[in-house]
């Protein structure tokens, strides 16, 4: 089992989930008016589809809000920046995690040249194996032996929060080298 140590934007998933609901009911309601009405074969194909189409992408982002941007489990620090399985990294690979700031990298031209606070992980530079990794840009970036995960896309982001990050890693570390 995973142990979460950052959660994503919950409030951003959040409200995301709304659209995608909204498609669903209004395909349910064109399927019940196709019921109760005289309406053509096509309107309870269209409700259904988007149904279906809404019911399926609340469920992704309902998974979304179950996944952590960051977690541990068993001596690897697990990344979870790209569709699929997280990146799992050795415990020992990772060093230290810190704040930063980079491109807000969110759709429109009102958010060009925008900044966010960002987090960063230290990578060790003797694992030359983990210096990259192609992960989804909009979530981070990992590259030279830093992985930055885009605060506009994890939990709120400050000194606290980064103090706990490096008190987990290096429990986890200890208790690493204690069991094994």
């Amino acid at each position: 089992m995973i142990e979460p140590w950052l959660f994503p934007n919950r409030r951003f998933l959040k409200f995301g989930l709304v659209p995608p609901a909204l498609l669903g009911a209004i395909g349910v309601v064109l399927i019940l008016q196709w019921f109760r009405a005289a309406f053509p074969w096509w309107v309870a194909c269209l409700g259904g589809t988007m149904a279906v189409v809404g019911v399926a992408v609340v469920a992704g982002l309902l998974l979304e809000l179950r996944r952590p941007r960051i977690g541990y489990c068993e001596g690897a620090v697990f990344f979870f920046l790209r569709g699929g399985p997280p990146i799992a990294t050795p415990l020992e690979v990772v060093e230290a995690f810190f704040l930063g700031q980079g491109p807000v990298h969110l759709p429109g031209s009102a958010m060009a040249g925008a900044e966010t606070v960002n987090l960063i992980a230290r990578l060790a530079e003797k694992a030359t194996e983990w210096q990259k990794v192609d992960v989804k840009p909009v979530l981070g970036h990992w590259c030279d032996g830093y992985v930055t995960i885009r605060g506009t896309h994890c939990e709120p982001l400050g000194e606290d929060l980064i103090r706990q990050l490096n008190h987990k890693l290096v429990a986890a570390k200890r208790r690493y080298r204690q069991n094994g």
